[in-house]
């Protein structure tokens, strides 16, 4: 009180200064809950600036003509802050959560010429935006541009290509190889021709068809026939002989009869030295041609010890034309053996080890490593039926299947297992055909 008598100007200028700001805090809530209700019914952020900084300018000249004799200076700061109150307004609407908690800018004092400008909304909004999760793209990765990759790669590349169509080569080099011996028309010839050898046939094509496949060997191949009589030993060399001269040529076939070639007044020693040359003439020519030639020996049983000695010789020469050579021994060493298994089991498979044990102790020729044994099943009845038919066929009698069956009968037969096996197969069809 004593200050306020001393200076009665200060205290008069106090109270004015409190009633203003008292004014001015009301016309601030007014335009607070005008600016929000303008803001939530979507009226536009200028219009409703403009509106509220009419009504806060209404405010703020109710408050000056309700505090009659305010000094110039309060006067300016009023005019001042509805100026950049109204520039904030224009730009973009506040908030309502912003409005309700009271946070529109003020001037930082009441003296100063110069106030802070309204903080910007959108940095409100970042501050409050929490951090979602992060998931996985679904789209592909790329490595980076500048990242080095081996130098090795596309030389490995070029080398899986390079292999790929060597291999390719080889594969087409094969079957045009394969495509000069015409192995499946022989094969379709034999299944045709020759009765009750299924297994016999596959077994002799599977070699046939490895071999022939390729040019270059490390040794020839030698493929041993055995069974007894009239199982069709010397049909299927027959055969093979007519279908190899068709493809190769005959002078790169050589089919050689024992009694014939080598009868029993000349030299077994003579014979072997014949044979020897022959053999090696006709591969030269083959290595010429490149083809493989065929040698078939039939009657095997019957060539002297002199020339089995020959005929292992030649298999034991390391010579480049001696190791490109297809033989074939046709022979009935070891039918005993073969029928009794036959007899006992009820097929030819498993026979090829009785042969193995017993042929080597006769001559170390079926001893070598590359000779193949094949053995030749019998013939049961329906296949004799066959052998008839086909024989009346060719001579030109009508196949008449009653008469057919009483020749067949007339037959000696094994009995086994519910079968009948002829016992010297299809050997006397042709004589008994020719007596008709």
């Amino acid at each position: 009180m004593k200050i306020a008598c001393a200076f009665p100007h200060l205290y008069i200028l106090l109270i004015q200064t409190l009633g203003f700001s008292f004014s001015l805090r009301n016309a601030q809530m007014d335009r607070t809950d005008d600016e929000l209700d303008t803001c939530m019914s979507n009226k536009g952020g200028e219009k409703g600036g403009d509106k509220g900084g009419d009504r806060g300018k209404g405010g703020e000249s109710a408050g000056v003509r309700g505090t009659p004799g305010l000094s110039l200076q309060l006067k300016a700061v009023m005019r001042i802050r509805s100026k950049y109150l109204r520039r904030g307004r224009s730009e973009q609407c506040p908030a309502p959560h912003a409005l309700l908690r009271g946070r529109l800018p003020g001037p930082s004092s009441l003296g100063g010429s110069t106030s802070a400008r309204p903080e910007s909304p959108h940095r409100r909004r970042g501050r409050r935006r929490t951090k979602g999760v992060l998931f996985p793209s679904d789209g592909r990765k790329y490595l980076p541009k500048n990242k080095e990759q081996s130098r090795a790669k596309p030389f490995l590349f070029l080398f899986i290509i390079i292999v790929f169509m060597q291999v390719y080569n080889a594969i087409e080099n094969l079957d045009d190889h394969m495509e000069k011996y015409d192995l499946e028309g022989l094969e379709r010839t034999l299944h045709r021709e020759v009765f009750g050898q299924q297994e016999a046939l596959h077994s002799l094509m599977y070699h046939l068809r490895d071999y022939l496949s390729t040019y270059a060997h490390q040794r020839p191949l030698v493929l041993s026939l055995h069974g007894a009589h009239g199982v069709g030993k010397s049909h299927l060399g027959r055969l093979l002989v007519r279908h190899f001269r068709s493809v190769v040529g005959a002078e790169l076939v050589v089919q050689y009869f024992s009694l014939h070639h080598c009868p029993l007044q000349d030299s077994p020693e003579f014979c072997a030295s014949e044979l020897a040359g022959r053999v090696k003439e006709v591969a030269a020519q083959a290595e010429e041609a490149e083809l493989i030639p065929l040698i078939l020996l039939d009657e095997v049983e019957l060539l002297r010890p002199a020339l089995l000695d020959g005929l292992r010789e030649l298999l034991q020469l390391q010579r480049n034309e001696l190791l490109n050579i297809v033989y074939i021994f046709l022979s009935t060493l070891g039918d005993g053996e073969v029928t009794s298994h036959v007899l006992q089991n009820g097929t030819v498979a498993g026979a090829a080890r009785l042969l193995r044990n017993m042929l080597p102790r006769l001559h170390s020729l079926w001893a070598e490593p590359g000779v193949e044994l094949i053995p030749l099943s019998l013939l049961e009845r329906g296949h004799v039926v066959q052998c008839f038919l086909e024989e009346m066929t060719d001579e030109g009698f009508y196949p008449d299947p009653g008469y057919v069956e009483r020749l067949a009968g007339e037959l000696a037969y094994h009995r086994a297992g519910g079968k009948q096996y002829a016992k010297t197969g299809c050997k006397q069809v042709v004589a008994k055909v020719n007596l008709l």
